[in-house]
């Protein structure tokens, strides 16, 4: 198998030799001061959904009609666009089956030994090599900051700052906006620091908060919120408060953040970073099996948000796939592992629907994890000339 694969992607590789597409050589030209920012062309393609199913989901309770947590996806969306049941991770080594890793896979569509940058236990603070889907995107189009955005979840830090590589032609300048909780308490930390309604002994507690929270994106130049995203955490807390205790929380809040912005700030690429599931480490199956089914309920929200959207309607993709899968050990202590790198844990699918994309079929041969970001560079229109991956072309109507 492992050699299949190096033959595949030699082939892929050797083809980017002859030379990107039209649209990636004029993202190229955007770095000649000749050219300028101005240079680059209105995006006109489909708007890009991300869906990723995670917290790591195994294909049994989420494709499998006999055992299926997620009605929606399994009966119903999965008919509308191309399903591969047979996608995975690649067993190579240092590939891990992580959140972070999985969700760099996705969005590079490249392998590679990911260490944490302060090399801490079980931290998964990465920084990739390989240019994301939203520098492709952002590069090559002129789509502005606050129309690329991941959905991030309130307890996954490390994953806010996936949002642009260290290659030296994309970077910075092309990276994606976040949302999240704590996006919302850092916008709330500078307003109430500006406010000049706290004492001195509690405006001192807020301005070290703030500086720990914008240690943490230490790569980021300091800069204000774009307008657009300022006005959508303004509109964010007139309706949920400052609390915390009213608005949404786990999934369901990525939901909400979701919906939000597809009406709100009009996103071309979106990535929704599902991640209930992952509380099965605290060794309950049932918190895991609740997950699967509140992502679906969340697919769902989603998918029916853009349905009512004259301007969405048609002209959204949704692509689903896992960050990775869970262990099938009937026998472990703890059910529904992943980092052990087992089997089962590589097992995934992948799903696109939409204009574009072929309905009603299924793809029954394997396929891997880095094969998204380039058939999604191909659907944006951008080519992805530092990927692995190769275009999932059965999925192209």
């Amino acid at each position: 198998m492992a050699g299949s694969n190096l033959n595949r992607r030699d082939v892929f590789k050797a083809s980017l030799c002859v030379g990107a597409t039209t649209a990636f050589t004029g993202a190229l030209g955007a770095e000649d001061p000749d050219i300028g920012e101005s240079a680059r062309a209105p995006y006109k393609g489909p708007n890009i959904v991300i869906i990723r199913f995670g917290g790591g989901a195994r294909r049994r309770e989420t494709i499998d009609p006999g055992h299926t947590y997620s009605p929606f996806l399994c009966h119903e969306f999965s008919q509308r666009g191309t399903l591969f049941p047979l996608m995975e991770i690649a067993e190579e080594d240092g590939v891990e089956t992580g959140h972070g890793q999985g969700t760099l896979n996705i969005l590079t569509g490249k392998y590679d030994k990911y260490k944490d940058v302060k090399n801490e236990f079980m931290a998964e603070r990465f920084e990739t090599k390989a240019p994301t889907l939203f520098e492709y995107l952002r590069k090559a189009f002129d789509v502005p900051e606050h129309q690329a955005l991941m959905v991030n979840g309130e307890d996954r830090k490390d994953e806010e700052f996936y949002t642009f590589s260290n290659h030296r032609i994309f970077g910075y300048p092309y990276r994606s906006n976040v949302l999240s909780l704590f996006r919302f308490k850092t916008f709330l930390l500078r307003r109430q620091i500006a406010s000049g309604e706290y004492s001195e002994q509690q405006l001192k507690k807020k301005k070290a908060q703030l500086a720990e929270f914008e240690k943490l994106d230490y790569r980021a130049k300091k800069e204000t919120l774009a307008p657009e995203i300022e006005a959508f955490w303004e509109r964010w807390q007139q309706f949920y408060g400052q609390s915390g205790f009213l608005n949404p929380r786990g999934d369901r809040l990525l939901t909400e953040l979701t919906t939000r912005a597809i009406s709100q700030l009009r996103p071309k690429l979106i990535m929704v970073n599902y991640n209930d599931c992952d509380y099965v480490h605290w060794g309950n199956i049932n918190h895991y099996t609740r997950a699967v089914s509140i992502m679906d309920m969340g697919l769902k929200e989603i998918a029916r948000t853009v349905a009512a959207d004259a301007e969405y309607r048609d002209n959204t993709v949704f692509v689903v796939v896992p960050d990775c899968g869970r262990d099938n050990n009937r026998f472990a202590s703890i059910p529904c592992q992943h980092h052990f790198n087992s089997r089962s844990s590589r097992e995934i699918f992948g799903l696109f629907v939409g204009p574009g994309i072929a309905q009603g079929r299924v793809v029954d041969h394997r396929v891997e994890q880095i094969d998204v970001a380039p058939t999604v560079a191909h659907l944006m229109g951008t080519g992805s000339e530092f990927a692995q991956g190769q275009v999932l072309q059965e999925a192209i109507a």
